[in-house]
């Protein structure tokens, strides 16, 4: 008996000799930290010896009954390459590093409200991560669109530096700009509500080019900037972002989350904070003009998120943010005593801003979403002696309902926006009893809108979508959309999309010229809305070479036909702005391409150019939109040293010339722009875990928009024009002191005054 023991005991030791148990591990290194992480799910193989395991969420895996001997083996991972080596079975642990040179798939959500991948989206998403715009670090998002294709961040004053976004030429009343997907960033606040959102809270920036007010109403007519905020379960514990430049310019990001706990598995929430400040207190007139080249700016913004845990994974988050900013501008010995005085010239503005948001599943089996913001911006200002007080009020709410049936996916909403808004100015004037006041304007506007995607096959989609707002000025208004994707076989994407958008404007809140210099305001009877009809076609590729490099291109055409177009006329008379609708129509069209290359594994680019032509008719005669350039450039170029831990960034932008606003014939300043560019390099070294450091230089051509003009703020040295004789009409005339016969204003303005300068900064993450 025991003999039988033996040999069968010697059997069973003999039937597995040669066969092994390997465990192991797949990371992949990010490229910012350096860190190693899990990969889940990668596939690995062994193919000879028909042995297959699969990694789990900490990239483990095992591979069992592996022959005794040498075997190649690979892994597979979407968005890595393809792994290949060979193991040694006596060696029972593996260390695999994937390298990622395709773009894992981006999730999108601003076209139609559906969270979906980036390649499905019937409507051209383009997605910006924190990773694109730290190559260019800046203190705002405003400045950071710079390197977008397409996307211009305009200046609109030589001395208070405010501006608009530019999407595709159309100025920033087109455009708007959500936080979280809720349109919180408006009219009177389209300028300071980009400023202070901490760059450490932001997840990704969705762009969409072209028209949405099918889903977003107006003033989506140009395109929306979606700034999509982080989810605290997936942010870092801890991060920390500061900088300052050589002119003392300073800038500090910080965020942190948490977490409560509840009592049950299902309760608790994750709590995001994230808190930016900014400072600029160096007056520089490097121009010789006796104005500040750059405004001065105190800044600071407190931004929080609470992501609630909810049964069955519901969504339901609130987020609120507070802004406060205190920014001026003017002659170079201008102070606070000065405010609103007529002995020296000061722009001085002070903002207070407060934002709530949220987001709510309903408790039913449908997925019924509620989502609401609020806000209230304050501003407090002064354009020399002019006085702008200005309140606005905004609450949002929608309720929709996302469902697929069959074939369809649909999406059924409803929405209300109620605003109130009052300043100072002729925008809220009043006459009763022949005696003219200021009275707030209170607004509703109720919505229902319907969309539906159609799936008609594997590769092509059809997008419906129908909005009616009614507005209590101006009756119904409907904007129906049509959008149209299809595939190839080898993954050719085309995209069309057709729709049409309204605009009601509020002048004052949209062009900063009305309230500076020495124009009058003109109203040339009732403003009637603008109507747009839009169309953008787009074709995009990515291309994966067989040494696994990657390209990728997209070209987008756009043409939007413009009816009852509001025009600021600066040309009829030097000393008005007149606004009326356009009597006959304006057009903008153009075209947009993007390439995305990585030709070896250390260098990415990312290269843009737009061509715009964008135009205003009127008694058969085309004007070229002032301000507006017909071609433009942008380029991002990313070299990694891995040896040596560092990486380093050009990037840049170019722009053709612009028409420029004169005050008369005898203006001696040119009528359009040169060409110009800013371009700026950067280092980074991040050998480190949790820290890196990173330093470089903007602006290197050390380019200013002075150094092609006489001047650039006429009559700088008469900000109140106590020295401008005038005639019965009131228009300044030419004197032995006035050899041009202007008038003070500040509004020649197409590019930073700010010159080149240096940077350093460094970054702390805890994971």
């Amino acid at each position: 008996m025991r003999l039988l023991s033996i040999f069968f005991i010697f059997f069973s030791v003999a039937s597995v000799f040669g066969q092994y148990t390997i465990t192991g591990r797949v990371m992949q290194q990010e490229t910012e930290t350096k860190k190693l992480t899990p990969v889940a799910f990668a596939k690995v193989k062994l193919p000879k010896a028909n042995v297959y395991a699969e990694s789990n969420e900490q990239g483990n895996f095992v591979l069992k009954n592996v022959p005794e001997g040498k075997h190649k083996y690979e892994v597979f991972a979407y968005g890595f390459d393809l792994y290949r080596d060979t193991l040694d079975a006596s060696n029972p642990e593996l260390s695999i590093i994937l390298s990622s040179i395709q773009k894992i798939e981006e999730m999108v959500v601003t076209g139609t409200l559906k969270e979906v991948s980036k390649k499905e989206s019937t409507v051209n998403i383009e997605v910006y991560t924190p990773k694109f715009f730290k190559k260019n670090p800046t203190p705002s998002v405003f400045e950071a669109l710079q390197n977008v294709n397409g996307v211009r961040p305009q200046l609109n004053c030589n001395i208070c530096n405010t501006g608009d976004i530019h999407i595709n030429g159309l100025e920033g009343p087109y455009t708007m700009v959500l936080i979280d997907g809720m349109p919180i960033v408006s009219s009177l606040s389209t300028v300071y509500g980009l400023s202070g959102i901490p760059n450490s809270l932001v997840e990704r920036i969705e762009i969409v080019k072209g028209p949405a007010s099918t889903l977003y109403g107006s003033e989506a007519i140009g395109g929306v900037i979606n700034v999509i905020t982080k989810n605290p379960i997936g942010a870092p514990v801890l991060s920390a972002d500061v900088y300052t430049t050589s002119w003392l310019e300073t800038n500090a990001d910080i965020g942190f989350k948490t977490r409560l706990q509840g009592k049950n598995n299902d309760k608790g929430a994750d709590v995001l904070t994230g808190i930016n400040y900014f400072n600029y207190n160096l007056p520089v007139d490097n121009n010789h003009d006796g104005f500040t080249d750059v405004t001065l700016q105190n800044r600071i913004s407190a931004f929080q998120k609470w992501n609630f845990k909810r049964k069955d994974y519901r969504q339901f988050s609130i987020a609120g943010r507070y802004l406060y900013e205190d920014r001026w501008g003017g002659e170079m010995d201008w102070t606070a005593q000065q405010r609103g005085g007529d002995s020296i010239y000061g722009e001085s503005i002070y903002t207070k801003r407060w934002e709530l948001l949220g987001n709510y599943q309903l408790p039913m089996k449908e997925k019924v979403f509620l989502s609401s913001s609020i806000t209230n911006h304050d501003q407090n200002s002064f354009y020399g002696t002019t006085s702008f007080q200005a309140q606005q009020f905004i609450a949002f709410g929608q309720l929709y309902w996302d469902k697929k049936i069959k074939r369809h996916d649909l999406l059924v909403g409803t929405a209300v926006r109620y605003t109130k808004y009052d300043d100072d100015t002729k925008a809220t004037e009043i006459e009763e009893n022949n005696i003219i006041s200021n009275s707030p304007s209170n607004t509703i506007i109720p919505g229902v809108y319907v969309q539906d995607e159609i799936h008609l096959n594997e590769k092509t989609k059809l997008l419906t979508g129908i909005r009616y707002d009614y507005h209590p000025n101006h009756g119904s208004i409907i904007t129906p959309r049509l959008g149209f994707k299809t595939a190839t076989d080898k993954e050719h994407i085309f995209r069309l999309n057709l729709g049409t958008g309204y605009r009601v404007v509020n002048i004052f809140t949209e062009d900063h010229a009305a309230l500076t210099g020495a124009r009058d305001v003109i109203i040339e009877g009732d403003i009637a809305p603008e109507q747009s009809y839009n169309a953008n076609l787009n074709y995009n590729k990515t291309f994966i070479t067989p040494k696994n490099r990657y390209y990728s291109v997209d070209l987008s055409g756009f043409y939007t036909y413009f009816e009852n177009r509001i025009i600021a006329d600066y040309d009829s008379n030097p000393n008005e702005i007149r606004y009326a609708n356009l009597n006959s129509h304006a057009v903008s069209q153009g075209v947009s391409l993007s390439l995305t290359m990585k030709p070896i594994r250390a260098l990415t680019m990312m290269l843009g150019a737009t061509y715009m032509d964008i135009g205003t008719f009127e008694s058969g005669q085309k004007e070229q939109q002032i301000l507006t350039e017909k071609f433009t450039g942008t380029w991002t170029v990313s070299y990694e040293i891995s040896k040596i831990y560092l990486e380093i960034d050009y990037t840049g932008s170019i722009y053709s010339p612009m028409r420029l606003p004169l005050l008369n014939e005898h203006d001696p300043r040119a009528e359009y722009s040169p060409w110009w560019s800013l371009q700026n390099i950067q280092v980074t070294f991040n050998k480190f875990k949790r820290w890196e450091i990173y330093g470089g230089v903007k602006n290197l051509l050390n380019w200013t928009p002075n150094k092609n003009t006489a001047f650039l703020i006429a009559r700088s040295e008469d900000p109140f024009d106590k020295n401008v004789q005038f005639d019965a009409n009131g228009v300044a005339q030419v004197t032995a002191d006035n050899p041009y016969g202007l008038t003070f204003d500040p509004a020649y303005v197409y590019a930073p005054n700010q010159g080149i300068r240096g940077f350093l900064g460094i970054r702390y993450v805890i994971r």
